[in-house]
């Protein structure tokens, strides 16, 4: 299967990432894809960008390289209810939210309190997908995960930097297996996402796919391989 959308990357405004919009953008050109997306770190991130960068998404041109392009974030989930770094006053241009549970934001909660601050995220309207619910770090339970995320027509992302053999995130191969069974038993949709923190990495979801050829999972309940496919299911009504 072919992937040509690629949702989660980061550029410089990151704070920690190596390019520029416009770099990633032509990259995500120069490799076929029809949909880039940029979700840069939202600001409780240590050096990322500040709100005012995140309003100002609606400034961005819809083809970057003759690419379709999306400008979207990936929230801080900063609390046990879900609330996230970015308000609705400030994410109204986004195309998309890439809603995430990270240790320099959020101290690891309990089972319960982790996946409820997931399942709280998905109420708000400018979540669309659950980055990298594989990290140990936050032990989740995966079924009701998967059930909430399906109940929300919310994506759950599977992570091209969780699965590689040098992922740095605690347990993520087995957690990632735990999260695509759980999505095959309620028909929750997956979206595959590189995490690209430079341009080399757009669009290389390598051995995501090594993982889902090895377990057999359904191509119908992956997005990337279509991009009205995708642009649909970031409709959650």
């Amino acid at each position: 299967m072919l992937d040509i959308v690629d949702l989660h990357t980061h550029t410089y405004a990151s704070g920690h990432a190596f390019n520029t919009l416009y770099e990633m953008a032509k990259s995500a050109s120069e490799k076929g894809l029809g949909l880039y997306g940029v979700s840069d770190h939202g600001p409780a991130m240590e050096g990322a960008a500040n709100r005012f960068y995140f309003i100002a998404g609606n400034r961005v041109p819809d083809y970057l390289f003759g690419v379709r392009t999306l400008f979207g974030i990936e929230f801080n989930i900063i609390d046990y209810e879900g609330n996230v770094d970015v308000t609705d006053m400030w994410a109204k241009n986004l195309r998309y939210g890439i809603a995430s549970l990270h240790d320099v934001c959020i101290k690891p909660g309990t089972r319960k309190e982790n996946t409820w601050a997931y399942i709280k995220a998905m109420d708000n309207p400018h979540v669309n997908i659950i980055g990298h619910p594989d990290d140990g770090t936050y032990d989740v339970d995966m079924d009701t995960l998967a059930k909430a995320a399906f109940e929300h027509k919310v994506l759950l992302e599977l992570n091209e930097n969780s699965v590689k053999p040098s992922g740095y995130r605690k347990n993520s191969r087995e957690n990632s297996i735990r999260m695509l069974e759980s999505a095959v038993k309620y028909g929750t949709k997956v979206i595959i996402g590189s995490d690209a923190h430079i341009e080399y990495n757009i669009g290389n979801h390598r051995y995501a796919h090594s993982l889902i050829d090895q377990l057999g999972f359904p191509e119908e309940l992956i997005v990337n391989k279509s991009v009205e496919e995708t642009l649909e299911a970031l409709k959650k009504n």
